[in-house]
């Protein structure tokens, strides 16, 4: 039933470049808890307003080793309770049974698993990320755009030690329904199978209902579908980046364009749905008026 899905947010990132606020590395959207909070408070009540039943933290570069880039390792924890802080003011005011999710972000790069450190680090740099959203009071935390099965599986045993039942984990897979790094669906579904949902993220809306109807391929291998199983993520890209890492915009640009996408993520199966880079409110918006137009038929 349309009532059972879970609709999260759109992008943050792009959303807060489209807003004016400085987004350039080392710190990227990091830099908006410090000099744009007030935006990075309206972009979260945008997305309830849009019909959001979740927003996701603006924590994707607050872990101490992205910091560290800047010279502000030493502001993890401080720049993570401050962008907790933030999302929770926006959901109390705006929705308060709306979820808070504390994004948890790969410790180097979102598309080159290669770089991804060893498990141990892995696992010790993800668990104090954890620690600091947790502490900070989020609903649960969301291990996301996960590129290495190495560190997906570090990122995991930590939340399950730190947030028993309270995570979720998304990959963001190649063409072939991969996980970047080689890493089939069905071989790390075993690691990850207590998880609230398993979903993928940041690949181009376009092809997503297909990468979907892979990875209910691989619950189903693993006997993890149905009522006792996770549930299914699926949050896409209006986009893609090119061989040469320059943006190509899809059909999905179009918010009621992203919203047909989104129902075909459903029909594969998929039971949470939002949206990943590119996406906005008017994104959100429009899939939330289809999902309820669609659960009048």
């Amino acid at each position: 039933m349309m009532s059972d899905i879970i609709l999260l947010d759109g992008a943050t990132g792009s959303e807060l470049e489209r807003r004016g606020v400085e987004i350039g590395l080392p710190l990227w959207s990091a830099n908006a808890i410090l000099h744009a909070p007030e935006v990075v408070q309206q972009v979260h009540r945008d997305y309830l307003e849009a019909g959001a039943r979740a927003i996701t933290t603006n924590t994707f570069r607050t872990h101490q080793r992205s910091l560290a880039k800047a010279g502000m390792g030493d502001r993890a924890g401080e720049l993570t309770r401050i962008a907790v802080e933030i999302a929770r003011a926006a959901r109390d005011g705006e929705k308060t049974d709306a979820l808070v999710l504390g994004a948890v972000a790969p410790l180097e790069d979102c598309y080159r698993p290669h770089l991804a450190p060893d498990a141990d680090t892995c696992h010790r740099e993800h668990a104090q990320c954890i620690e600091h959203l947790v502490e900070a009071g989020v609903d649960m935390v969301l291990i996301e755009t996960m590129c290495s099965a190495r560190e997906a599986t570090a990122a995991a045993d930590a939340a399950r030690s730190i947030a028993p039942s309270r995570w979720g984990i998304s990959f963001c897979l190649a063409d072939d329904g991969k996980v970047l790094d080689g890493t089939a669906l069905e071989d790390i579904i075993p690691a990850i199978a207590d998880a609230r949902w398993i979903g993928i993220n940041c690949v181009a809306a376009t092809v997503l209902a297909r990468h979907v109807a892979m990875l209910r391929s691989a619950l189903d291998i693993a006997g993890l579908t149905g009522d006792a199983g996770p549930r299914i993520a699926a949050y896409g890209n209006v986009g893609h980046a090119d061989g040469h890492g320059a943006w190509i915009s899809t059909d999905a640009v179009a918010p009621k364009r992203f919203a047909e996408h989104a129902m075909d993520w459903v029909r594969a199966g998929a039971t949470v749905v939002g949206g990943c880079c590119g996406t906005t409110p008017a994104t959100i918006e429009h899939v939330s008026s289809t999902l309820a137009e669609a659960g009048k038929r």
